[in-house]
């Protein structure tokens, strides 16, 4: 049956082929990263089929459809924190695979375009991770991918188109949600499996690297067959079992429904984009007047320009030599790089525990208490913010008491998108300390609060073009003005207070 399939396709004959290929330098662990990689690809493609099943994209049945999978379904929470932590796994080994890559040279002739097709299957695994974040529709789905599409929405030029394209509209909604799914489960799944076949030709035609020397090895060579095929499925399995205790001992969470009036819960970042939340909450410490293009530079011009240098590596390192000692530049360039997303990466995690503290144990409504310890008024200073993990700590200036409650009104409704400490997002929404709009007529402050806000607007040269609601029915007079008196008397701000009466008064 076997010479019968082989004389008609070639199977059997391509398959002994690639069984009994020698591998330089001898079979070993350090070339099994890119085989667990694709198993772990395998893993997420079986268990994300099963997912489809249950799952229902858009607002009113994507939280739903995954509680019911979590409670209902048989295996099914099992199911939802293999794919879960199989991300994970997948992201970890395609990192040490295009790590070991860059430390032993094989990016060099004739394997560029090897390297240039990892270089951009990586990019597409983060690019499923991050849209796999909105799905599950809870409230850290919906604040982490909010800080995500705000930062790429900051992009120069194609900033606008990116939001609208990924947000399809105005804001995170259905058709947001449905966007996401269909990159997640249709577009770079599919990209994904054809670079990985163009990887893996690419691979059989080059032969495989070897060790990092210049010469030929010395070491006989060894088989594909049994030898590393064996040490393949040994790591592969033993990441299958780390990534099944994780699923049985710590499972996939799954938090209240999206709220998209709630700025008091701080979302975790998936731990891949802990140093770009980490960089956010750095360049939220700079002075007001820089904190816009440092902002811009963290996280889009700098990771892009990485990205770009990755790319061109193998064309801008003309050195033949794949040895580490001759290759100091780039050794001390990924180091460096590595100690700063690694270094990021902690203070990210500590920030948002911080936060978490915070909120969960010294609560919201802080503030508003120790206005009683403060002697009738309210001090500003260090706060995070829900919709960016910051923690920008601005010092100064105090509110009449009675903007006590408005604290309260702000930090629930308000702070998600311009930030505890009024520093806005770069770019979306704008800063609301040293507004001197917000400071200024108080009668066209209330008109922007009561009746929402959907053309693009100038704050101190900076154009923000993200829409504000209109908070009339939503919020009671009282609140609109102990909210507004806020504002216009926090961070430095100073400005008159506003009564209920003003904001019933209110005419255009």
């Amino acid at each position: 049956m076997l010479t019968w399939l082989d004389q008609r396709t070639g199977a059997m004959t391509a398959l002994k082929d690639f069984l009994t290929e020698d591998v330089p330098g001898g079979a070993s662990y350090w070339y099994a990263f890119g085989s667990a990689t694709v198993f772990a690809m395998m893993v997420q493609i079986v268990t994300g089929i099963f997912l489809c099943f249950y799952y229902a994209p858009s607002t009113s049945t994507a939280y739903e459809s995954t509680k019911f999978l979590i409670e209902k379904v048989p295996a099914g929470h099992l199911v939802l924190s293999l794919h879960y932590w199989g991300a994970s796994a997948m992201i970890a080994f395609m990192a040490m695979h295009l790590l070991q890559a860059l430390l032993w040279g094989a990016y060099k002739k004739p394997r560029e375009l090897q390297w240039v097709v990892g270089v951009t299957l990586f990019i597409i695994t983060l690019v499923l991770g991050l849209t796999g974040y909105l799905l599950p529709w809870d409230l850290n789905a919906l604040l982490a991918s909010r800080v995500a599409i705000n930062v790429a929405g900051n992009a120069p030029i194609l900033g606008p188109a990116l939001l609208n394209f990924l947000q399809d509209g105005s804001g995170i909604n259905t058709l947001t949600i449905n966007r996401f799914f269909g990159i997640h489960v249709w577009l770079m799944p599919a990209l994904l499996v054809g670079l990985v076949a163009m990887h893996l030709a690419i691979f059989r035609w080059n032969g495989p690297a070897g060790p990092p020397v210049d010469e030929a090895p010395k070491l006989k060579p060894g088989r594909f067959w049994p030898d590393q095929l064996f040490m393949d499925t040994v790591l592969s399995f033993a990441m299958f079992v780390i990534i099944f205790a994780l699923s049985v001992f710590s499972p996939a969470p799954l938090d209240d429904k999206a709220d998209l009036n709630n700025a008091v819960f701080v979302p975790y970042p998936a731990w891949y984009f802990l140093a770009l939340y980490a960089a956010l909450d750095v360049v939220g410490n700079f002075p007001p007047a820089i904190v816009q293009i440092a902002s811009l530079f963290a996280t889009i011009v700098g990771p892009t320009l990485l990205i770009l240098l990755l790319f061109a590596l193998p064309f801008i390192d003309k050195n033949p030599s794949r040895r580490p000692s001759r290759r100091p530049w780039v050794l001390a360039i990924t180091a460096l790089v590595m100690v700063g997303a690694i270094g990021l990466s902690f203070v990210g995690q500590r920030n948002v525990v911080e936060q978490q503290l915070a909120h969960n144990i010294i609560g919201p409504n802080a503030a508003v208490a120790s206005v009683a310890k403060t002697g009738g008024t309210l001090e500003t200073g260090p706060a995070g913010t829900a919709s960016s993990t910051s923690s920008t700590a601005t010092q100064g200036g105090t509110t009449p008491v009675t903007a006590g409650a408005g604290a309260t009104v702000y930090t629930t409704n308000c702070a998600g998108c311009h930030a505890a400490a009024g520093t806005g997002l770069a770019g979306q929404f704008p800063p609301l300390a040293g507004n001197s709009f917000v400071t200024g007529d108080k009668n066209k402050v209330i008109g922007v609060v009561l009746n929402g806000l959907s053309s693009k607007i100038e704050v101190n040269g900076t154009t923000y073009n993200s829409p504000m609601p209109a908070w009339k029915g939503q919020l009671t007079n009282k609140q609109i003005a102990d909210v507004i008196t806020y504002i216009r008397n926090a961070w430095g701000n100073k400005g008159t207070t506003v009564t209920e009466a003003d904001v019933s008064a209110y005419k255009p």
